[in-house]
Formats: structure tokens, C-alpha cells, sequence
């Protein structure tokens, strides 16, 4: 069926006319269409004010092999799956080249890219390599990404928001890891997302920590919000700092297994600091009960255990009430630029079939 849309080229580009947009069909299964596409987009979308272009990829495996850093360097680009679970982009670097900057599917450096409909899975042999595994699916140096059911698959660091002053918008996508696997700086916010726990190790000893915020020059840092955590095996904390002054609040979350939270609930063991802001409000079971405690102090300490820092975990009211789009965000918007380009895409896709 996509064939029929396709010259003999690895990739057609198109304008169409009911959008005034750059379109790209990517071959179905074409891993190197795939990326001859991403070099058009950013060639063509080399300038911060270029008209938004789309890259349209049909359910298949897109497999890049030991290709690491595929580098989306446009702005204002979209690239757009057929669907979450079957547009699957896949890399699987050589064990000796683990590193949180050196095996990413994807490295975002453009600003207001949008990401749909699509899986990014990086198949870095985790349980072989190591004390570390860092295998990234999404390194995102750029500002005002948007990903809308995007899923990410891997264990360790599987998505890296690596740019100090970020704005980064995630709703109903899924993230899959088993330590520190949503890390980095910036204000980003999740929003009605599914966290993924895997095993720790392949027995499931061990335990899992969510996410390791390294704020430094954002107010923010990370905001999850309506999300779900699943975790059937490895007990799990919800984060620890990395470094610097990690921010990190936990807002109506579902725990699918409250018994597998760890008791403290955070990790105290900072990997560089001590002095963060951690907090969660109306945590919920499975059934919608609220199950928060109605305190949670505790001292986290470095490594060293030097500087022991006391807080209070358990949010008030008040304190929830602040984390609105509009103090997060200021003028970008990004849930109403969402829903535009949600708007936009099913149009595309349904042009070219992909619906």
C-alpha cells in the first residue's frame, strides 16, 4: 500500500497544496531512506525560522545497526510514525562504545521539533556491559521539543535532556529503563506519561531509580503529572540528584504496585549533591485511592556522606497549585501547539495513507 505513494527514489518529497507544508515520505522498513530523509529536513530547516517540514514514516524496522547519534539538527521539524508501536527506529551500539553522549538513537539539536507516533528502542547488550550501561534513545540538546505518543525502550539513561536552559514537552508517550533512565537539565514536563520499569539485573535483584535531574539553570527541572509507573519485578525509588540543584515533583501519580516504592521513596545518595527539591502531591493506587503519606522527611547525603541535607517529600496544597503550564512554561504553549500539530499530521497522514 505505501509503495503506491512512492517513486523510485528511496523517498519522495512533496508539497502539498491544502498545507503549504514540506512533506518527506520515508520508504516502509528503509533504514537508509529513513536517514536520507533526516538529512533533507535538515538542510532544508538549516534556519530557526524555517517552515515546519514533516517526515512521514510507515509502520516497519528502521534497524541503524551500530549507528549511534543520528543528529536531527533542523528546526521546526516533524517526524511522524505511523503508529507508536509499530514505527520502531532501532540502534544497537557495540558494548565498548557505552556512554550517556555516545549511544543515542536519536540527538535532538533543533528547536520546536515535534516527535509522534513512534518507538525509539536502542539495543545496547545492557546486561553485558558492565557496571554501566548508558544506552540513550533520545539525547535532546535542543529547546521546545514536543514528543506526543512517543515510546522509548532501553535500560539505562533512555532519555537525556541535555541542554542547561531546555523547555521540553512530553504527553502520553512511555519510557521504558532501569536506572536514572529519564536524566538531565532543563524544565521538562511529562504529562499523562506510562514510566516503565525492567529488570535491574536479568534475576531481578536490584533495584530501579526513576530519574536523576541535574537542574541548574532552570526554576523548574522535571514535572510529571497524571503519569503512570508500572514495576512488576525490581523495587524502585522515584529519583536522585545527579548534580547541582536537581528539581523533581511527582504530581497525581498512579503506582501500579505501591509495595515495590521503596520506603524512603527517593534515593538519599546524591551522585554529586545533597541539596535538591524532590517532591510528590495525591499520589494514587491502581484503584484512584489517595495513598501519599502525610509526611515523608528525610536526609540525603553525597556519596561521601558529607552534607546531609533534611527535607520534607509530601507537597501541600499550595505548593502543587504552582506548577501550572503558564509559570513552567511562560509563553510557549505547549499542549496548544500539540494539539495543533496533531491536527496537522492526521490531515498529512490520512493524505499519503498513513492513517
Amino acid at each position: 500500500m505505501f509503495r503506491q505513494i512512492l517513486i523510485l527514489l528511496t523517498f519522495v518529497l512533496a508539497f502539498p497544496e491544502s498545507h503549504g507544508q514540506r512533506v518527506i515520505v520515508v520508504e516502509q522498513g528503509s533504514a537508509k531512506s529513513l536517514l536520507k530523509a533526516i538529512d533533507e529536513v535538515n538542510r532544508l530547516n538549516a534556519k530557526e525560522d524555517a517552515e515546519r517540514s514533516y517526515v512521514l514514516i510507515p509502520d516497519g524496522f528502521y534497524d541503524l545497526g551500530e549507528t549511534v547519534l543520528t543528529r536531527i539538527s533542523g528546526h521546526n521539524v516533524s517526524l511522524i510514525g505511523q503508529s507508536m508501536t509499530g514505527t520502531v527506529i532501532r540502534n544497537a551500539p557495540d558494548k565498548k562504545t557505552e556512554g550517556i553522549s555516545r549511544t543515542a538513537v536519536l540527538q535532538n539539536r533543533g528547536r520546536n521539533n515535534y516527535y509522534q507516533d513512534l518507538t525509539l528502542r536502542n539495543d545496547l547488550d545492557y546486561y553485558h556491559a558492565g557496571d554501566d550501561g548508558r544506552a540513550v534513545c533520545l539525547q535532546d540538546k535542543g529547546t521546545r521539543t514536543i514528543c506526543n505518543r512517543v515510546r522509548m525502550l532501553s535500560y539505562q539513561d533512555t532519555y537525556y535532556s541535555d541542554n542547561e536552559k531546555c523547555q521540553h514537552y512530553f504527553q502520553d508517550s512511555e519510557i521504558h529503563g532501569t536506572i536514572d533512565f529519564i536524566c538531565g537539565a532543563g524544565d521538562v514536563w511529562f504529562e499523562r506519561c506510562r514510566i516503565v520499569t525492567e529488570k535491574r539485573h536479568p534475576d531481578g535483584s536490584g533495584h530501579n531509580i526513576i530519574m536523576a535531574p541535574r537542574t541548574s539553570e532552570t526554576p523548574w527541572g522535571y514535572v510529571f503529572n497524571r503519569c503512570t509507573i508500572e514495576n512488576d519485578v525490581s523495587p524502585f525509588y522515584y529519583g536522585r540528584g545527579w548534580h547541582t540543584t536537581p528539581r523533581c515533583v511527582w504530581l497525581n501519580t498512579t503506582l501500579l504496585t505501591p509495595e515495590k516504592l521503596l520506603p524512603t521513596r527517593f534515593d538519599l545518595r546524591g551522585l554529586k549533591v545533597s541539596n535538591n527539591y524532590f517532591k510528590e502531591y495525591h499520589t494514587m493506587d491502581a484503584h484512584g485511592r489517595d495513598i501519599t503519606p502525610k509526611t515523608n522527611v528525610q536526609t540525603f547525603t553525597l556519596r561521601d556522606m558529607t552534607q546531609p541535607f533534611t527535607a520534607e517529600t509530601i507537597m501541600t496544597a499550595d505548593e502543587a497549585r504552582q506548577y501550572t503550564f503558564k509559570a513552567v512554561f511562560g509563553d510557549w504553549q505547549p499542549a496548544k501547539q500539540l494539539r495543533r500539530l496533531e491536527r496537522q499530521s492526521r490531515k498529512i497522514k490520512k493524505q499519503y495513507k498513513l492513517n
